[in-house]
């Protein structure tokens, strides 16, 4: 198969020049990668490809997230790329990230569990390097051996366990946020102010040059994959290339997203989703492969953050979030911490469609092996339910999890906090040592998606229905939050 990937050790200048020059290379070789492709025996079980941004926020492209709602897309952000996966996919418009931050995250998508349930300072040794528990690289490997798995960008889970210990065949390794913000080096107060320009931003090209390797082999070799790309992008240092930030300098900016650094950044990352999105179709494989697209937490709400707001009323604010029309962002359960784009693309999922049922990130396991056709019982102890009825029925049905609600926590020595959604209704109880005198607010997101209006003296009986709710699960799962 004809290749057009250079050495890695070449220069980032070089590289980024090549990758620019794809789309050409691959009308070239097209017939090659056709040919290679189209006369090969399809490999048993679909592949899997799951794109992970970082910090970006539900409002964070220009493809819209909710078709009722105007600001459900950027007002600044041009990500044409993501636009034609969603066009060719399903948009989920309520859509979680399982924490606000980013490391509970990572380690509740390979296991399927809700951080509440992973833990906080005892994931290390819950989890540890000869953990044997299901993940998803085991449970495709399980459904048949030949799939390969590979992981490819920001692992970040914050303890020795590596993506080798999960049953990834390649990885980058150990990697967190610095290893994408080499180049910058800006401190924690610069990064909020400072930018830079580089041929290679949070190393989106040379992902994802490693990323279309790894397939170009895979279909080379006849064999299913899951590749999962976790890019260091949009997760501050600013980095974008020169191009991109003159683009955004002359655009004319949005009263929610102004700062063409990130304008920048958020493009350049859309145009790595581009290439991933151009090499599937290249490689004849579009077909039988699923396209995942959704970020590990929301946005972060104000540039420099601004911590005083954070936990306040937006009514009281002033000024609009980075995330509005949702409230607050990264670093709290709001919903502007946990809602999130998400786009499938796939078998069977029908292009242009919505689904507006509340789904959340430990759904992607189960989801994956009701897809591939995993056999064996699921453990017990996993929160998440298969959408794959969704993606099939073009956003209808409902997902069937252990536990119907979906609960989250925010491990925080400040304000810590949890928050449990039960139909329309979002409970967020501050635990005493917050400060806040266990607080509850209550909230409608049918009626009130920036969460404005607590409702809890208004509907005692349901306020103390959500808080049982929530009490019991944790009661249930040994929470650390209670012995704390």
């Amino acid at each position: 198969m004809t290749s057009i990937f250079i050495p890695m050790q070449e220069e980032c200048s070089t590289r980024t020049a090549i990758l620019g020059m794809v789309p050409l290379l691959w009308v070239a070789c097209g017939a090659v990668h056709g040919c290679a492709a189209g006369h090969a025996k399809s490999p048993a079980g679909p592949n899997f490809v799951f794109i992970l941004s970082d910090d970006q926020g539900w409002n964070g492209t220009s493809a819209s997230m909710d078709p009722a709602c105007p600001d459900a897309k950027s007002d600044y952000y041009l990500t044409p790329n993501i636009e034609r996966l969603a066009r060719e996919g399903m948009r989920f418009s309520q859509a979680y990230a399982p924490a606000a931050i980013c490391s509970p995250t990572r380690r509740s998508l390979q296991f399927g569990q809700s951080p509440v349930r992973i833990g906080d300072q005892r994931f290390a040794r819950s989890y540890p390097v000869g953990t044997e528990r299901l993940t998803i690289p085991r449970l495709l490997k399980s459904a048949n051996p030949r799939y390969m798995a590979a992981h490819f960008g920001k692992w970040d889970l914050r303890t020795n366990l590596l993506p080798k210990h999960l049953g990834y065949d390649q990885s980058d390794g150990n990697t967190r946020n610095q290893t994408g913000n080499e180049v910058s080096g800006f401190s924690k107060q610069e990064k909020w102010i400072r930018h830079m320009t580089t041929d290679d931003p949070k190393k989106i090209f040379s992902l994802t040059r490693r990323a279309i390797h790894f397939m170009e082999r895979r279909v080379q070799e006849q064999r299913p994959f899951y590749l999962q790309i976790s890019h260091y992008a949009i997760h501050a240092d600013q980095q974008t290339r020169a191009q991109s930030l003159a683009k955004y300098q002359a655009r004319k900016r949005g009263e929610v997203h102004h700062i063409p650094a990130y304008g920048g950044m958020t493009e350049d990352l859309d145009t790595g989703v581009g290439l991933v999105l151009d090499a599937i179709d290249k490689l004849n494989i579009a077909s039988r492969t699923y396209v995942i697209y959704t970020s590990d937490n929301g946005g972060v709400p104000w540039i420099p953050p601004n911590k005083a707001k954070h936990l306040a009323n937006p009514l009281t604010i002033g000024d609009k979030s980075r995330n509005f029309p949702l409230r607050s962002g990264k670093w709290t359960l709001y919903e502007g911490g946990l809602r999130v784009p998400l786009i499938v693309r796939g078998p069977g999922v029908q292009a242009g469609s919505f689904c507006a049922v509340p789904v959340v990130g430990w759904d992607l396991l189960p989801t994956i092996a009701d897809l591939a056709g995993y056999q064996k019982p699921l453990p017990a102890d996993l929160d998440g339910g298969s959408i794959k009825t969704l993606l099939t029925h073009a956003g209808k049905g409902a997902v069937l999890r252990a536990n119907p609600d979906l609960v989250f926590h925010r491990y925080s020595h400040r304000y810590p906090h949890t928050a449990i959604r039960r139909g329309d209704f979002k409970l967020v109880k501050f635990w005493r040592r917050s400060g806040r005198q266990d607080e509850v607010q209550l909230f409608n997101l049918h009626d009130d998606l920036g969460e404005t209006k607590n409702l809890a003296k208004e509907l005692p009986a349901k306020t103390a229905e959500l808080h049982q709710h929530m009490m019991d699960y944790l009661a249930a799962i040994d929470a650390e939050i209670l012995s704390q």
